[in-house]
């Protein structure tokens, strides 16, 4: 019997209510995913960051990440491993190249979709420790997720990311990392394109964070500014779920 996951997946509508109200409805919906249809991908997981801030934020959640792969991979899901910037560190690494070898497939043209502007101001890169000057301090994915490199891929291409789902008949994709507003929207292999090329997107919302500095509109701290991507990011792109319904399963 093939494993699955049970997940209550979180998003929200705009609707107008009774007494002809506007406002922004939130929908909770059971599903059942059989796990071999399942892929989980890590999005710029890194070993380092030029924030403090994102830094120590990571550590407090690195340990639940690994717990979830885990829990994924046993159930005989799919785990992809994009640590963006950082694939000459895997170059020799079967798991890499399982994602070269893979046939590239045909991509389709993009679903037209909104694109509003996000909630908050991250114009001055986010960072909430009082950095200014950003560099690429990463080198490889942080050491304690474990990578399986007989079954996971390596990859920063969202066409290598595509086809290999294509290839293993994949059909839905959670997705959890780094930053909520940046990486996580933007990178080929993440939300936002995956999204337009047609894939079924869930976010793993207790497993991301922002770059975000409070100091920068609209003025709350670091915490909400987080709470309201991820609130976008459930109006707009793709539903969230949490990481004990994974656990749990």
């Amino acid at each position: 019997m093939t494993n699955a996951l049970q997940l209550n997946l979180r998003s929200q509508s705009f609707m107008q209510d009774a007494n002809g109200y506007r406002l922004w409805q939130v929908n909770n919906i059971e599903q059942t995913w059989p796990a071999d249809k399942t892929a989980l991908l890590l999005c710029d997981v890194w070993d380092q960051h030029w924030c403090r801030g994102a830094c120590e934020r990571l550590e407090e959640m690195i340990e639940r990440m690994d717990q979830t792969v885990k829990a994924v991979r046993g159930a005989g899901g799919q785990i992809v491993h994009a640590p963006s910037d950082t694939m000459d560190f895997y170059a020799e690494s079967p798991a890499r190249k399982r994602a070269i070898e893979t046939p590239q497939v045909e991509i389709p043209p993009d679903i037209e979709r909104a694109d509003p502007p996000l909630p908050i101001d991250d114009s001055d890169q986010g960072s909430d420790t009082g950095e200014t000057e950003t560099h690429k301090a990463w080198h490889r994915q942080h050491a304690a997720i474990a990578i399986d490199i007989e079954r996971d891929i390596i990859t920063d291409k969202g066409t290598e990311v595509y086809s290999y789902l294509q290839h293993r008949g994949i059909e839905h994709l959670l997705i959890l990392g780094v930053h909520s507003n940046m990486c996580l929207l933007h990178r080929t292999f993440a939300i936002k394109q995956m999204v337009r090329w047609g894939v079924d997107v869930v976010l793993i919302r207790d497993l991301t964070d922002a770059m975000y500095n409070p100091a920068m509109p609209p003025y709350v701290s670091h915490a909400q500014g987080t709470g309201l991507v991820i609130e976008f990011i459930e109006k707009f792109w793709c539903p969230s779920v949490e990481s004990g319904d994974i656990l749990g399963a």
